[in-house]
């Protein structure tokens, strides 16, 4: 049984519908904080595009250790924004790629029909998502909708600590821990367009798709430790943290940018504690120690589209898991060996 909604543009969308004649979507969902066995697929409503929203019909939507803090609401500190009992929002997953279904009325960038990509702050695991206008732009036709979901959170943050806090200039030299990763992955080819030396860190089984990448040089931390070596770097994006604040400065030119940038920490405030001495010993040394908290902007999004239709980017996919799989896709990715990213197809 289904219902049809009209558009201004003249295209229909054929929803489910429940015994009561409301219209509905398949969507990964949680009740509770907690590990990934807290998901479940099950029918929701569909919601309905406010004047300034695009109703997307996903195609695909990717996952990150954001979106496994979230889920498991640990550390703590992120139930402050998310719901201090349980999340706020059920349906989990920000970034997100596919169709537009219908627009608000004071849409006037996108109509039905038109492929996109960006990030919702309602959820993206589900078959549909209303996301406002402005954390959407238009997927390049040189990409799939896979690839497209892939990009939103991850490159704007490589973006973002690359060029807006580390100001990475043609001939520096960039280390980038955590280099097969997600983020890193990312990371490594904006460095690489911005005209930089790059050295990527990763696993043995990561150190050919590094390479792949563009990265100049690659440590394979199972056989060599970057900070007791004599190469030192205008900037070192750590995505790892696995090594102390200490022992990474050392690799750190005299009047070098670092940005530790895991997220990760303890169970109650996270990396708040590694923020708070990096902004503290920042004071005692010439060395910029610059922890931060990406944010969406529809015209970093915009520059990577650039990017990634000239070929200077392109998404790293690791695996792929049908909406149904969501748990075991965010269980893949909280246990932190992930090949560039997860994407969820729906």
């Amino acid at each position: 049984m289904g219902t049809e909604q009209g558009s201004s543009a003249g295209a229909r969308l054929v929803l489910g519908a429940s015994p009561g004649g409301a219209a509905t979507m398949r969507a990964a969902v949680q009740h509770r904080y907690g590990l990934p066995s807290v998901l479940e697929t099950s029918e929701v409503g569909l919601p309905m595009p406010g004047r300034g929203d695009v109703l997307v019909q996903v195609g695909a939507a990717s996952v990150h250790p954001g979106d496994y803090f979230v889920m498991t609401g640990e550390p703590y500190m992120v139930r402050l924004a998310f719901g201090l009992r349980r999340p706020r929002h059920g349906i989990p997953g920000m970034d997100l790629a596919g169709v537009v279904a219908a627009v608000g009325k004071d849409v006037t960038a996108f109509r039905p029909g038109d492929k996109v990509f960006g990030w919702s702050t309602a959820g993206a695991l589900a078959e549909y998502a209303c996301v406002p206008a402005h954390k959407l732009v238009s997927v390049p036709a040189t990409l799939s909708v896979v690839d497209a979901a892939a990009v939103p959170t991850s490159a704007m943050t490589a973006l973002q600590a690359l060029r807006d806090i580390a100001n990475v200039r043609p001939g520096q030299t960039v280390l980038v821990t955590g280099a097969s990763g997600g983020v890193g992955s990312f990371a490594v080819q904006i460095a690489k367009a911005f005209g930089a030396e790059v050295t990527g860190v990763c696993s043995t089984r990561n150190v050919d798709l590094v390479r792949s990448l563009g990265a100049d040089h690659v440590v394979d931390y199972s056989r060599t430790d970057f900070t007791r070596t004599d190469d030192r770097y205008d900037v070192i994006l750590d995505n790892v943290e696995a090594q102390p604040l200490a022992a990474v400065r050392r690799a750190l030119a005299p009047a070098g940018t670092l940005i530790p940038n895991s997220g990760r920490g303890g169970r109650w405030f996270g990396p708040l504690g590694r923020i708070v001495r990096a902004r503290a010993l920042s004071g005692f040394t010439r060395q910029r120690l610059r922890p931060f908290t990406s944010v969406g902007k529809r015209q970093d999004l915009l520059t990577l589209v650039d990017l990634l239709a000239t070929g200077q980017v392109t998404p790293v996919i690791d695996r792929t898991y049908p909406l149904d799989e969501a748990a075991d896709a965010l269980r893949y990715v909280g246990a932190g060996h992930t090949r560039g990213k997860v994407v969820v197809t729906v």
